[in-house]
């Protein structure tokens, strides 16, 4: 099933050229997509007949008129993979000379979960006089609170599958920092649930900027697979359902810029463009606006 979060906050299913809204059935409240939201993702065993049913019958609108948000209303965590493809450790020490560890070594690092936004909203650039890259990667949001779970056990805790952006500043500041700043973690276009991708570690990726391919690569060459990386991110803390990984970035990594269009997409799970703009500061502090 994939599933999307549309316009006023509409949840709907998507089939072929159509979004199909079941909010009635999976009875989601638009006034509160959060708490709906780990609604569904805690109780879809139960839910999904009623919802598929729905897609038969209900509303339906053309997809290239709907406005797709994060199929992830908010999040409490966002754990990324740093250094997870040997291609890209090879070019950061090409470019850099700062990637001498893989995340055999290193392990996971925590992004805001304020960074996250839509598949439709523009990355907004917090400076004009540094160098900021795209990150294309597999995410996938978390089902079952989980701690300690073992890779061979990881794939029975996701819900289910997006394309993500990890969105960088380069420089000398710890990565938090870098790549936790507001629309740093575009995801979507929606969510596959888990039961419809087979191996989520044999998915090709691509990614374009303009019309360049800057990315081109498959998650088969993952250091640490998906399962593998839940395991890191619960070995003794606690994975709660919404929660976010992800997966890290093969070769390929590269600066955008404003008026830049920067677009995704993995095998199996779909594509989304998103613009790229400037943050404009605001008097308030720590506002921004598109």
């Amino acid at each position: 099933m994939k599933i999307a979060i549309f316009n006023e906050d509409l949840l709907g299913i998507v089939k072929e050229d159509k979004v199909v809204d079941v909010s009635k059935a999976a009875n989601w409240d638009t006034n509160n997509p959060e708490s709906s939201f780990l609604y569904l993702v805690e109780n879809y065993e139960q839910l999904k007949d009623n919802m598929e049913k729905e897609a038969e019958t209900g509303k339906a609108y053309a997809i290239e008129d709907v406005f797709f948000k994060s199929p992830v209303p908010s999040t409490r965590k966002i754990w990324a993979a740093p250094v997870n493809y040997k291609s890209h450790q090879d070019e950061m020490n090409k470019m850099f000379n700062n990637a001498p560890r893989t995340i055999e070594e290193i392990a996971l690092f925590l992004k805001s979960p304020e960074s996250l936004s839509g598949p439709m909203d523009p990355i907004l650039l917090p400076y004009k006089d540094r160098r900021t890259d795209h990150e294309a990667e597999l995410g996938y949001v978390v089902g079952k609170k989980a701690k300690n779970v073992k890779a061979e056990e990881a794939e029975n805790y996701i819900f289910g599958y997006f394309a993500l952006l990890d969105i960088s500043v380069r420089g000398n500041e710890e990565r938090t920092w870098r790549k936790s700043f507001d629309t740093f973690t575009p995801i979507g276009p929606w969510i596959v649930t888990a039961d419809e991708i087979d191996n989520p570690n044999d998915l090709k990726m691509t990614l374009w900027v303009n019309d360049e391919v800057r990315q081109d690569g498959s998650t088969k060459h993952l250091i640490y697979d998906c399962f593998k990386c839940f395991e890191v991110a619960c070995d003794n803390m606690t994975l709660l359902p919404g929660d976010i990984i992800a997966t890290g970035t093969p070769d390929g990594v590269g600066p955008i810029e404003a008026g830049d269009k920067v677009r995704i997409k993995i095998e199996d799970i779909g594509e989304f463009t998103v613009d790229v703009k400037h943050a404009e500061i605001t008097e308030e502090v720590g506002a921004t606006k598109a």
